[in-house]
C-alpha cells in the first residue's frame, strides 16, 4: 500500500513512522519535515499528505505534529478526508471500523515507538463495518458541507 506521511518536525516518532511503513511493506511517500524541499509547517505538511490521498497519490495517509491535532484538523478540511487522531490502539481500530477513516493523525510528543506499533496494528487490521447505521454515518459525514 502506498501511504503519505508528514510531519512538522523530524523529531518524536516521524522517522519510525516512516521506518516502521517501510518495514511492513509499504511504499512511503514524504512531506513536511520528511521532505527536504517541502514547507513543514503542520498545516501545509498535513494538507499535503491528505490531498495525496484524495487525489489517488496514495491510499493512506499518517499525519503529525506536537499533538496531533493542528495535523488532523488541517487534514480533515481536504474533502474526501476523515482524519482521526489516534492516541492508542482502540481509537485507531475504532476509527478505521466505525469512521472508515483513511488519515491517522498522531502526536509527536505522546506517542512512543512502542505504542506506535500497537495504533498501526490496530490501525492496519481494523475492517470497515459492514453494518448498514455505520455506513450511513459515514455517507452523511462524506456529505457534509458539500454544496448541491
Amino acid at each position: 500500500m502506498r501511504i503519505s506521511v508528514a510531519a512538522d518536525e523530524d523529531t518524536g516518532v516521524a522517522g519510525a513512522v516512516v521506518a516502521e511503513l517501510r518495514e511492513r511493506g509499504h511504499e512511503v511517500v514524504v512531506h513536511g519535515a520528511l521532505a527536504a524541499a517541502e514547507r513543514d509547517d503542520w498545516a501545509w505538511a498535513s494538507e499535503a499528505a491528505a490531498r495525496d490521498v484524495v487525489e489517488g497519490r496514495a491510499e493512506q495517509a499518517v499525519v503529525c505534529c506536537w499533538t496531533g491535532t493542528g495535523a488532523s484538523i488541517a487534514a480533515n478540511k481536504v474533502p474526501g478526508v476523515r482524519a482521526a487522531l489516534c492516541v492508542d490502539a482502540y481509537t485507531a481500530e475504532g476509527a478505521r471500523k466505525w469512521n472508515d477513516a483513511n488519515v491517522l493523525a498522531l502526536s509527536l510528543r505522546l506517542t512512543s515507538r512502542a505504542l506506535l506499533g500497537e495504533i498501526l496494528d490496530a490501525w492496519f487490521g481494523g475492517v470497515v463495518s459492514a453494518d448498514p447505521v455505520d455506513a450511513a454515518n459515514i455517507a452523511h459525514v462524506n456529505g457534509i458541507g458539500v454544496k448541491e
